[in-house]
């Protein structure tokens, strides 16, 4: 076990959980027990004043079985057939079971698109938000009904890191068939000891990947040391551990054999450093008036706004550039440079009326913006 157990001081969790945890693979029913039970945890996590995330497979499972299409390989219509009946099966499950813990569920649906392109990433990040903030447990699978091989993301192990670095967590929790990483694969080599820690996937972690190891699974220990590598990246300590124990959050949180991958900074300060790192795409030039906002941590109106200049999309970044023509941050605009222009030096209630529609209230949101 790491000497520190990062759940214990986390605000925000992310739990991936894999089809053969939630179906059982003979009869193709949902394991309601185990999942009741893990409905107690996620109740526990809230009252200690954690977010949670669900990251949840099980929707082909689910539907392949009501459409009776058997144990085999499916074809791709096939899949996305049984995902779109098992999607609203897996979505009510949870309803079910959090229910009566008073926690409201949503379910949301991703493709790799919506993570690879930058507007449709900050969509996604501020429904994500919207809903923790208003007590909500997200419950986010991938997009079967709609995604190709191109666009997939193939397992939910690197899913629930890409979910995890967009809703800024400070916990990604691999439920697996495994209780953690091995120097070797366990079942053929038994001189094969299980990792307590890992600070760091070198090239020697990564040798000791393998494939999938239970039926109905897409994801083996290659694609967790691949969603590791994304957490820890995004300032997310990952956990991979056994989750067919009954509450299994709770046996986590006491100290569960699993091995914890660990981040050297935070999600706040690895964003703010990937905004800093990437190319503006324009200049937003604002008063003095706002640029003394800027400095006190406020987000950048438009009132504020003197001039724009380049040509940008929403969610690109751009330069903020004070009165004396020195660079004062840079962040992630909210609107494409012909609309920044429009609503440049109004008030955030006039945008509707200037735009049609009614935007957001910031130009920059804070937590888009490096100083």
């Amino acid at each position: 076990m790491a000497s520190i157990n990062p759940l214990l001081s986390a605000k925000r969790i992310t739990v991936k959980i894999g089809s053969a945890l939630l179906v059982d693979a003979d009869s193709g029913a949902l394991r309601l027990d185990w999942l009741r039970a893990l409905a107690d945890d996620i109740a526990r996590q809230k009252a200690a004043g954690r977010d949670v995330l669900i990251v949840s497979s099980g929707s082909i499972a689910l539907g392949r079985r009501v459409l009776g299409l058997g144990q085999g390989e499916l074809s791709l219509e096939q899949a996305q057939a049984a995902a779109a009946v098992g999607q609203i099966r897996l979505a009510r499950a949870y309803e079910e079971v959090l229910g009566p813990h008073d926690i409201k569920t949503a379910q949301v649906l991703l493709t790799l698109e919506d993570s690879a392109d930058r507007r449709r990433y900050l969509n996604s990040r501020a429904t994500l938000n919207t809903l923790l903030g208003f007590g909500v447990v997200p419950i986010v699978n991938e997009n079967d009904t709609v995604a190709t091989d191109e666009i997939r993301f193939g397992d939910n192990d690197r899913l629930g890191a890409q979910v995890a670095g967009m809703a800024g967590a400070d916990v990604l929790i691999l439920l697996s068939d495994v209780d953690g990483l091995y120097t070797a694969n366990p079942q053929l080599d038994p001189n094969a000891t299980r990792l307590p820690c890992v600070t760091e996937i070198t090239p020697e972690i990564e040798a000791m990947g393998g494939e999938a190891g239970t039926a109905g699974a897409k994801g083996g220990m290659k694609t967790k040391l691949m969603a590791a590598k994304v957490a820890m990246q995004a300032g997310c300590a990952m956990a991979i551990m056994q989750g067919a124990v009954n509450h299994p959050l709770q046996v986590l949180e006491t100290g569960a054999n699993c091995t914890w991958f660990m981040a050297k900074e935070t999600p706040h300060t690895a964003r703010k450093r990937w905004i800093s790192g990437m190319k503006p795409a324009g200049d937003i030039h604002v008063d003095a008036g706002a640029a003394a906002a800027l400095g006190r941590g406020n987000s950048l109106l438009p009132a504020g706004v003197t001039q724009v200049s380049g040509g940008f999309l929403r969610g690109d970044p751009v330069r903020i550039v004070g009165p004396d023509g020195a660079e004062l941050a840079k962040g992630l605009v909210g609107y494409a440079s012909g609309e920044a222009a429009k609503i440049a030096g109004r008030q955030s209630g006039e945008i509707e009326e200037i735009l049609g529609y009614a935007g957001r209230a910031a130009l920059v949101h804070r937590d888009d913006m490096v100083i």
